[in-house]
């Protein structure tokens, strides 16, 4: 079963405007996994797709929604998916993949057939971005130990964060999607601080690994007009081209980013002095 939702993109300066209420509806996904269901909302931020499958009883097959016009999911599309639950396997056109938690798969454009499936110890719980795709790149599974690490941040400013860039066109190639997943240390909780914007790419968080009765405060908006979102663990919010992608924890988690945009260099952004936020 498929259920699917549609998201229009916003202007700041509507942004501005919205209560607590309006910021939730708009930018917060908060119901991604459901028993034997994949959870798909349809983004007009550079058309991407954030999504989630939790395979139960029986296994889940990616079917196109009416958003796509399409006769498969992937006709004109590419897909990064992370398990972020325990491990389980992802069918690709009869092709196996074992996933244990915190691996990546990408699959490209024309891909058929995608079934999700529940592994034999836990819960799996697959999340996944997609974004349309000009061009049929491989499938290709990505290990944390396969990914490109770097290590920011500071103890004294409670930042001290692991970043596994799993699918970005540093370790694979892709058409525009790029994906990675950010590891707080024990006693940090600031991620993406100092802050910043790209314009030439959208974003989107999934907040997990966050222990029960613990939250994380997400800030997005203009620098000069931020707002906050309080979120639980296994949620999901979006980042428009405008806005700011920070939060802070009450205990450490993990993160992923999913971008999507015309413009792959991680390094692209266009920084924000901390004390210069309002």
């Amino acid at each position: 079963m498929t259920k699917s939702e549609f998201r229009y993109a916003h202007h700041p300066e509507d942004a501005k405007k919205y209560t607590t209420e309006d910021l939730r509806r708009e930018f917060l996904i908060n119901d991604l996994f459901n028993e034997d269901q994949i959870n798909v909302v349809y983004t007009m931020y550079d058309r991407m797709i954030v999504g989630g499958a939790m395979p139960v009883k029986s296994a889940l097959k990616l079917e196109p929604t009416d958003d796509l016009k399409a006769e498969n999911f992937l006709d004109r599309r590419e897909l990064g998916i992370i398990n972020v639950g325990a491990a389980g396997r992802v069918t690709v056109d009869g092709e196996v993949f074992e996933l244990g938690k915190k691996e990546a798969l990408y699959i490209g454009k024309g891909a058929k057939d995608v079934v999700f499936e529940n592994g034999n110890e836990g819960q799996t719980l697959f999340y996944f971005n997609s974004a349309p795709a000009h061009h049929s790149y491989p499938t290709k599974k990505i290990t944390k130990n396969e990914a490109e690490i770097v290590e920011l941040g500071e103890t004294k400013y409670a930042n001290r964060r692991t970043i596994n860039k799993l699918i970005v066109n540093s370790v694979l190639e892709t058409c525009q999607l790029q994906m990675g997943m950010t590891e707080l240390h024990e006693g940090s909780v600031w991620n993406t601080m100092p802050s910043h914007t790209h314009t030439r790419r959208m974003e989107a968080y999934f907040y997990f690994d966050l222990e029960e009765g613990q939250a994380v405060s997400h800030f997005l908006g203009q620098p000069n007009e931020t707002r906050h979102i309080f979120m639980k663990n296994n949620e999901a919010v979006l980042s428009p081209e405008w806005s700011i992608h920070s939060g802070v924890g009450t205990s450490n988690y993990t993160f992923i980013w999913g971008m999507a945009g015309e413009n792959m260099d991680y390094g692209d952004m266009d920084a924000v002095k901390t004390n210069e936020l309002k």
